[in-house]
């Protein structure tokens, strides 16, 4: 009876893996608008990402190294990004010609038409016009497959340039025998030091016929930084050359050893059945029933992209390259690279936690080795480098996702350090946040983003505590995870940043600047994912809640502030077309308004999914775009990653089967019920004992003018209407005073610069204690100022560029002001005349940021405000080059001279060149302090 089942479950397996689901695939899908995915060959997970590249400068639009709008390829590279907003990979990039080579871009690239392009998962296929080539390719894992057929006769050459896309900081070239070549690549980009190795095997003899080297040029072996090679052979018309492609992190031995193990076979329409096998194997796991084709390719290339990435990252023996540079092996598991964190968390992993939990055990023992290896748990890490991209440090969401869903295969307690270690750092507000239960402004750039993140990825961390029975911990990191208290405000229900103690103003919802990240204030203001009962309490209760989150969909569909091109698919305020935004809609399934619920899900799955090349509204992200239709579809999303359980929605499709690791199968139509897709595939989950956890008070706020003439009220405002304030102050006067805190009866005004700081109190629990310093002027000097002001970097206001208050180095803290794409004019009148012997402005550089030193500033003196006197001129000495972050003073001696105004004008760089990223575009003057001696 048993033989029996067992070969009944097979044959079912056979069965199901034969589907072929991936006919619905369409890798176009992404490839246009923004989306930024790429369509070549690739298997799922797979090292080797083989496809054309069609964008070789870096731009945001060729992020994946193709974009459907263009009309040339430039070559056939075997790494490639799916979806990231930052440009990276492209190595080893291969690309066929005719007739005498050449090594310029310009020269082997060719034009192509689309109607000559096919691909399918696993497969690409393309002619290049210019010299009539046919091109396909396939993969698997580690190997890449090409076929080129020479439609003519003549002299066939194979380009290989390794200073194809990103900046190449070691190369080398071996030559083998007449028909294979070792390659070396180590190359800076978004990782700044990634390491590539290949073996290339040709199906022919091939000779070096050109080359470009600036390094050893020794007997079969070719170095430098700048690399490219030609190798050549007669070839008649209709004849093939095929050419495999091994690649490995680790070394030369290891890409011998992967192309034994995967680039054995010569029979290219083999593999290529064989990379569509593993798709259909894959795609199986999820069964969608619709007579709508174009729904089918929505889902299925959903699907597929999710299945892109993570990419397997090591040998087939197991030997991977860790994060410090050292060689390890992994034991037990597959070690994986492109954690796009920030992104994946939300949907993407906790897809994978239900269709994939061994790839998921693997993922987070990645995770751990890369703690061991690296210090710390990936943030958003490529290519064995951390690259310290986006916020939080989301990988204790994975972690706790699969703790809490029951998934074996980790060590939780190994995993549960790595957690808490991430969070006890001091970097990136960390060490503010820990001590205030919030950043502020003042401490770091994106403060309120970090703020509610943190306290999420606090509260992931809590819940594996609880799991393991660590009462302290939970204790500990429960409490943290309140810290969105502390910028919620309760006269507009909005997450606003705090600056100097009070509230960063002035406030517009809708503005994007530097308290954000990929956002405004109407997208972080639900990001509060691990509370939202505590959020609607906030609100107020249900109705008001309801109200407010019907208020992001009727808002205004345009943002101010910076442009910020992530921002796309706005239904008001709300975005699909970024991350922050996809959890919104779900929220009304907590004020009992389901049907709300259903209707803007159906909304998006309708409008803002395509059967076209730009069918994604947004960058896809590394999967995250997709999983969010794949789990929508499917009538479930997960608003709370580490709580086993989804929410709801109405399924998509006429009938889906799940089927899961454990050999069952669950099904699901329209009519199933909302209980039985909360538990979906956690159904056996069993409830962890809670421990009680101390409540957070929030911090009051400390209103006062900042800068004043003579004096200022200062009002303490408390954030709960039931704490009692407690505070003092401390002037010039008070340095060496013991002084302690009183209670706050109401306003009271100061007169000398004066630090205050108050915190709050209810029912025995403290709140962190908010300090805030107000200046008095250290003069009286009006400043007119005649450009316009960036409103976004304006700092304080006009007074800051002579308030004696230096901004320091981090200019997204909000202390200076910018100048876009004009230069900087200012008169300052000192009210009546004054000698002057030194003149002193101060500017700030950052190359990456747009930000660039004046070229000259000028200043000039007058008695009378018509009439000037040129007093000096100072011309920049910095290279505009210098991607240092740096703070400049033009300062000049003068002669003595007496004035009533002074001028001070600073030439801007003008229009970016061709070397910036942004080449083309207005540069920015920072400015901050003016002083006179």
């Amino acid at each position: 009876m048993k033989k029996s089942l067992i070969g009944l479950s097979l044959c079912i397996v056979q069965i199901l893996y034969a589907q072929n689901y991936s006919q619905y695939v369409n890798p176009f899908i992404g490839t246009g608008g923004h989306g930024h995915t790429f369509p070549g060959a690739i298997v799922p997970f797979g090292m080797v990402q083989l496809s054309p590249d069609t964008r070789i400068d870096g731009s945001w639009d060729g992020c994946s190294g193709y974009h459907y709008s263009d009309s040339v390829i430039y070559g056939f590279s075997h790494t490639h990004l799916n979806g990231t907003g930052v440009s990276d990979y492209g190595d080893i990039m291969l690309m066929p010609t005719m007739g005498n080579p050449s090594l310029d871009s310009k020269e082997y690239s060719s034009k192509f038409s689309h109607k000559n392009e096919k691909a399918a998962a696993g497969f690409y296929s393309v002619k290049l016009d210019k010299s009539n080539i046919h091109v396909r390719l396939t993969a698997t894992k580690r190997v890449g497959y090409h076929e080129y057929t020479f439609n003519n006769t003549g002299n066939a050459n194979i380009i290989l340039d390794l200073n194809h896309r990103d900046k190449l900081l070691e190369g080398e070239v071996k030559i083998i025998d007449d028909k294979t070549i070792e390659v070396f690549r180590r190359s800076e980009a978004w990782a700044t030091n990634q390491y590539v190795y290949a073996r290339i095997e040709f199906s022919k003899p091939m000779k070096v016929s050109k080359k470009e080297v600036n390094g050893k040029q020794e007997a079969g072996l070719y170095t430098g930084t700048k690399l490219a090679l030609a190798f050549s052979s007669h070839v008649n018309k209709g004849e093939k050359i095929n050419i495999k492609v091994s690649l490995s992190p680790t070394g030369y031995e290891g890409a011998g050893k992967n192309m034994l193990a995967e680039g054995r076979s010569s029979d290219f329409e083999a593999i290529r059945k064989q990379a569509q096998a593993e798709w259909d194997k894959e795609l199986a796991k999820i069964e969608v029933r619709s007579d709508d084709k174009d729904k089918l390719s929505v889902f299925y290339t959903a699907l597929y992209h999710v299945f892109t990435q993570p990419n397997i990252n090591m040998d087939v023996d197991g030997r991977y390259r860790g994060r410090d540079n050292k060689l390890h092996t992994a034991n037990g598991f597959d070690y994986y690279t492109v954690f796009s964190l920030w992104d994946t968390f939300r949907g993407a992993h906790p897809l994978m936690t239900l269709i994939d939990r061994k790839r998921t055990a693997d993922f987070i023992n990645t995770f751990i080795r890369q703690y061991e290896q690296g210090g710390k748990l990936p943030v958003w890490e490529l290519a064995s480098h951390e690259t310290e991209c986006m916020i939080g440090y989301h990988a204790v969401s994975v972690i706790a996702d699969a703790m809490a869903k029951g998934i074996q295969g980790f060590d939780y307690e190994k995993a549960f350090e790595a957690s808490k270690n991430s969070a006890m750092l001091d970097i990136f507000g960390l060490n503010a946040y820990k001590q205030n239960y919030f950043i502020s402004v003042d401490d770091e750039p994106e403060s309120a983003s970090k703020t509610v993140e943190y306290a999420y990825d606090d509260w992931c961390i809590a819940q594996m505590a609880k799991i393991l029975g660590k009462k302290e911990d939970y204790q500990y990191f429960m409490k943290r995870s309140q810290s969105w208290k502390n910028l919620y405000n309760p006269q507009n229900g909005f997450i606003q940043a705090r600056k100097n103690g009070n509230w960063y103003g002035p406030f517009d919802p809708r503005e994007v600047n530097n308290n954000y990240t990929e956002g405004n204030s109407w997208h972080y203001s639900y990001s509060v994912q691990q509370d939202i009962p505590g959020l609607i309490s906030a609100h107020g209760g249900k109705e008001k809640f309801e109200q407010f989150i019907d208020a992001i969909f009727a808002a205004p569909d345009k943002t101010t502030g910076r442009e910020q091109a992530d921002i796309t698919g706005l239904m008001g305020q709300y975005a699909q077309g970024n991350e922050p935004s996809h959890h919104i809609a779900y929220l009304y399934n907590f004020v009992d308004k389901p049907e709300k619920t259903d209707t803007k899900i159906k909304y998006i799955l309708d409008n803002f999914y395509k059967n076209t090349p730009d069918g994604l509204i947004g960058n896809e992200d590394c999967g995250q775009m997709s999983a969010w239709y794949i789990l929508s579809s499917m009538g479930i999303y997960s608003i709370t990653p580490g709580l086993p359980e989804w929410e709801t929605t109405t399924p998509y499709f006429d009938e889906i089967k799940i089927h899961l690791e454990d050999g069952t199968t669950r099904t699901i139509t329209k009519n199933t019920e909302r209980a039985e897709l909360k538990k979906l595939g956690f159904e056996n989950v069993k409830p962890v004992k809670d421990f009680k956890y101390a409540r957070l008070t929030a911090s009051p706020v400390i209103a006062a003018d900042r800068i004043f003439d003579f004096s200022t009220k200062v009002e303490i405002i408390p954030l709960h209407q039931d704490d009692k304030i407690y505070y003092m102050t401390m002037d010039e006067n008070d340095a060496n005073k013991r002084k302690t805190f009183i209670p706050y009866k109401g306003p009271f005004t100061i007169t000398k610069t004066t630090q205050v700081m108050a915190y709050t109190e209810r029912s025995g629990e403290k709140s962190s204690v908010t300090t805030a310093s107000f200046n008095r002027r250290p003069n009286y000097w009006d400043i007119n100022i005649l450009s316009k002001v960036t409103p976004q970097y304006s700092a304080t206001g006009s007074l800051a560029l002579i308030d004696g208050i230096r901004g320091d180095i981090n200019w997204r803290k909000g202390e200076w002001q910018g100048y876009q794409g004009q230069n900087f004019e200012a008169v300052i009148d000192f009210q009546s005349p004054r000698q002057i012997k030194e003149l002193s402005s101060t500017y700030l550089q950052d190359s990456k940021a747009w930000i660039l030193m004046p070229k000259k500033v000028e200043y000039y003196a007058s008695m009378n405000g018509k009439d000037y006197i040129h007093l000096k001129t100072i011309d920049n000495s910095i290279d505009p080059k210098d991607e240092k972050v740096q703070i400049k003073d033009f300062t000049t001696e003068i002669l003595p001279t007496e004035a009533r105004y002074l001028k001070v004008k600073a030439y801007y760089f003008g229009k970016l060149p061709e070397w910036h990223q942004g080449a083309g575009g207005d540069a920015y003057i920072f400015i901050d302090e003016i002083s006179v001696k």
